[in-house]
Parts: structure tokens; C-alpha cells; sequence
């Protein structure tokens, strides 16, 4: 596999975009994601937590397709405090 040389989310574009070794770009359209798993405004915070806290994670479970079982734990990482 090729080595990760940088990871950043895009706020002008709304993507995670990764640069790899080789020269290769692979942008994530948060957007799009958001739409498939954030079904709850709990899981679209915790979606944003992860985008704005942790690109680099939010991708791997993008990638990974893993997703949908890491929003199924109940994380409350975007939870506001009262």
C-alpha cells in the first residue's frame, strides 16, 4: 500500500483530502457522507466532531467501511455539554 503524506479536511471544498506517495489525491465529499450515515443529529455531530478533530480517522473508517459500525457504538464525542 501506498504511504499517507498528508491528510486534511477542506472547508472550501467540504472534502477530506488525502495525498499519497505516488502523487495520488483522493478526496471525500463529507457531504455525501453526512447524508448516508448521519440519520440522527447525535450521529451528525459525531460525524462533524470526527471531521473537524480527526481527519485522518474519519477517513480510515470512510475507507474501511466502517462507518456505519463506529456511529452504531453511541460515541458522544460531538455531544454538547449542557
Amino acid at each position: 500500500m501506498t504511504k499517507l503524506l498528508s491528510c486534511r479536511f477542506n472547508m472550501d471544498t467540504g472534502c477530506v483530502e488525502l495525498l499519497l506517495r505516488d502523487g495520488t489525491t483522493v478526496a471525500i465529499d463529507c457531504i455525501v457522507i453526512e447524508d448516508e450515515y448521519g440519520n440522527t443529529p447525535a450521529q451528525r455531530a459525531e460525524l462533524n466532531w470526527l471531521l473537524y478533530n480527526k481527519p485522518l480517522e474519519y477517513a480510515q473508517l470512510v475507507l474501511g467501511e466502517e462507518m456505519e459500525h463506529y456511529l452504531s457504538l453511541g460515541c458522544d464525542h460531538g455531544r454538547l455539554e449542557d
